[in-house]
């Protein structure tokens, strides 16, 4: 229809390119107007329309707010027939599901990153409170009817389907998208279904966490039980990432997701209600407002990546966490040619010599001692010594009687004989004094040293001291490495550039562009879900462990990739990407190398200056110490006094944290060995370290190549460690 001739408020226009096409008619471009477009409906829709848009018209809902494209003015053909209406047009903006979903994200909104999703999330919700403040209810609230700006505004289109009155005439929205109706509402037909902002709080909340949960759909997870669709699961209320009901909606969230555990609390309940039972209880738009604001003003910039920025609230960086899982960066760092990291100079055998001098204090050399005396035993040790030798006076007063009597009494000298005997045998003999209660007085003042004797060492910071000295080491040795590795990644590059090219392409091809048959919304938001976003994504594992997805729909899938595939021609002259993945990969590596040497320059400059603070520390202990110190002493001694053994106390040992093996290559030192035997330093087996780093490796499975749908160990530091084996 470009070029054809319309009249507008009696004036006749010229149609000019087509900017758009959907299932109710297409959008246009007017000749001379480059703020307004027209929107023509198909024939057989124009005699329903025309009475709901002349109303819309006539409330002037267009002049109410710039962030809606209210119906303005009508459209008809030369002998006034209804054809449309003419719309604020919106030049150079995207539906939303481009900016959440990360492969198209990277296409089209390249520079954005965790700030700018929340930012558009505030501004979404803005604009739904300017339709509800105009009278009217969106309805059908979905992606493709949000569209953002390169500066994170937002507009809404297809504001003639809203829910509208005037002037006592209903008229209302007949249409719905299955991902974005809540679930009072699935399962019948929306014609005659008069819609509330509680419906449209829904929608809300699903466009919202959409954007910050990477394009993972609020209810598309994993059901235990039978597969359910989307819109099962919607109307059955099984939020996926649910915490509150999780023991009822049997369902867990897709892997690698943002789980509502990494978000302050405030926001985690906003969704519980929002996706709860209770309808009433959905945040509404100035809720949601005050609540992204805060998460926006929390967010924390990740140390590793720096256009990484995560809920402060959050242990760790996520987006770093989901790579490591799913392999996707979210958040690509943008690379400028001719732009990698130059590092300082650094003399690193110097800084190893430093390292090996440094001789890091035994917790005997630190640890305080009791130098006082004793005078004499407690109390306690007295009584029981002076017990031990009742019987041998009693001895003697019977022997002294004995004596006495037998010169006053010779004639009782039997008895006088008999209690002299007695006396000799008590003379001899001692009452044992019970050890237990002294051993056990003993053993509770030694524990008591050696708990505050562990509280003392970690408050000077040696069990520190000594890990970081193994950091450093570590450090050094991974230093060593890097000139290989990116030997063997630059390498790689080389060997895997046809896949890297096929890879790119098929990345071109979005499902939700794509018209394949029993795919439709709800079935391409659960793919996006579960990590399949465009051809490059699609095997036959990854779209098999979709819920609902079967061999027949697997097959489709895997059809539609195979014409695109098919479609694909190697490139074999090196071109701009091969330059962009080298500058990649050598920035990604010189970037370590930086930040190994600003480890080791400062880890080696704080041991040095912690040395001395750590042994002058035991000029000062505290009181408690000393009192535990004193208090063993003195038990000690009450067991010597009454001949009781105890054992000698223990040397206090530093337990160090099991650490990962990094295997040397024949250019690196032999690591340190500690020198003293009360440090306990376990190191695991290599098997399981990443080879370019010595980070721990975890399970995960190739998304792309001819090697798609295999597992294989992949570093957990990815994507700053691109370390594989397999």
């Amino acid at each position: 229809m470009s070029s054809t001739q319309v009249k507008i408020g009696g004036k006749t226009e010229r149609l000019d390119k087509q900017l758009g096409k959907g299932g109710e008619g297409d959008v246009y471009a007017l000749v001379g107007q480059g703020e307004c477009a027209v929107k023509i409906y198909k024939s057989e829709l124009r005699g329903s329309r025309e009475n709901k848009v002349r109303a819309m018209i006539d409330g002037r809902l267009a002049g109410a707010t710039t962030l809606v494209a209210f119906p303005a003015e009508v459209v008809t053909d030369a002998s006034g027939n209804f054809l449309g209406f003419t719309m604020r047009l919106v030049a150079g903006y995207r539906a939303l599901h481009e900016l959440y979903s990360p492969k198209s994200r990277k296409m089209h909104f390249p520079k954005a990153d965790y700030r700018f999703l929340v930012r558009v999330a505030q501004n979404v919700a803005r604009a739904v409170a300017t339709v509800h403040q105009a009278g009217c209810i969106i309805g059908d609230l979905n992606h493709s009817g949000v569209l953002v700006g390169p500066d994170a505004t937002v507009a809404l289109i297809d504001a003639d389907s809203f829910q509208f009155s005037l002037k006592g005439h209903a008229y209302p929205c007949v249409v719905g998208t299955e991902d974005f109706t809540p679930p009072e509402l699935h399962g019948g037909s929306l014609a005659n279904v008069v819609r509330t902002q509680a419906h449209d709080n829904f929608g809300l909340a699903v466009a919202i966490f959409q954007l910050l949960a990477m394009g993972k759909h609020p209810y598309a997870g994993r059901y235990n039980g039978p597969d359910l669709s989307l819109g099962q699961s919607i109307a059955q209320n099984r939020f996926a990432f649910s915490m509150v009901r999780r023991n009822d909606t049997r369902t867990t969230p897709p892997p690698g997701s943002v789980l509502l555990a990494d978000y302050p609390e405030s926001i985690a309940a906003a969704l519980e209600r929002a996706f709860g039972l209770s309808p009433s209880s959905r945040p509404d738009p100035a809720t949601w407002v005050s609540l992204l604001q805060g998460l926006e003003k929390g967010l924390r910039r990740c140390a590793d990546v720096s256009t990484h920025y995560f809920p402060g609230s959050a242990t760790s960086c996520l987006w770093c966490r989901l790579a490591s899982q799913s392999g996707v960066e979210m958040f690509p760092q943008g690379l400028v040619v001719g732009t990698v990291p130059l590092a300082g100079p650094f003399d690193l055998e110097r800084a190893w010599v430093a390292i090996r001098a440094l001789r890091l204090p035994t917790p005997e050399e630190v640890l305080p001692v009791w130098n006082g005396t004793i005078a004499a035993p407690s109390l306690a040790a007295t009584r029981a010594k002076g017990n031990r030798h009742d019987p041998a006076i009693l001895g003697g007063v019977a022997l002294l009687i004995a004596i006495i009597g037998c010169g006053l009494a010779s004639k009782a000298a039997l008895l006088w004989g008999a209690l002299g005997l007695f006396g000799l045998i008590k003379i001899f003999a001692t009452n044992k004094v019970d050890s237990t209660p002294f051993r056990k007085v003993y053993q509770d003042a030694d524990n008591k040293v050696r708990s505050a004797s562990q509280a003392y060492l970690q408050r000077i910071g040696l069990r520190e001291m000594y890990i970081s000295r193994a950091d450093l080491e570590d450090a050094v040795i991974r230093y060593r490495q890097l000139e290989e590795d990116l030997a063997r990644a630059l390498n790689q590059l080389k060997l895997t550039r046809e896949e890297r090219q096929l890879a790119v392409f098929l990345d071109r091809f979005l499902i939700r562009r794509a018209s394949i048959a029993g795919i439709g919304a709800g079935k391409t938001a659960t793919l996006a879900s579960f990590g399949i976003e465009t051809a490059a994504d699609v095997t036959a594992s990854a779209v098999r462990a979709v819920p609902g997805f079967g061999e027949a729909l697997t097959a489709k899938m895997l059809a539609w990739r195979q014409g695109h595939e098919g479609k694909f021609r190697y490139n074999a002259t090196p071109d701009p990407s091969d330059l962009q993945a080298e500058q990649s990969t050598r920035a990604a590596f010189a970037t370590k190398q930086i930040e190994l040497q600003r480890k080791i320059q400062s880890g080696l400059a704080a041991l040095q200056a912690a040395i001395p603070r750590c042994l002058s520390a035991k000029n000062t202990p505290d009181q408690a110490f000393t009192q535990a110190l004193q208090e063993r002493a003195i038990a000690q001694h009450d067991c010597a006094a009454l001949g009781i053994n105890v054992p000698a106390p223990a040397a206090i040992s530093i337990d160090i944290p099991k650490r990962t093996q990094i295997q040397p290559s024949r250019a690196q030192p032999a690591p340190m060995t500690s020198r003293s035997s009360v440090l306990t330093t376990t190191r695991s087996s290599a098997a399981n370290a990443c080879p370019s780093c010595g980070a721990s490796m975890i399970r995960r499975t190739a998304r792309k190549g001819k090697n798609a749908g295999r597992q294989f160990w992949g570093c957990s530091k990815f994507p700053v460690c691109k370390g594989t084996r397999s």
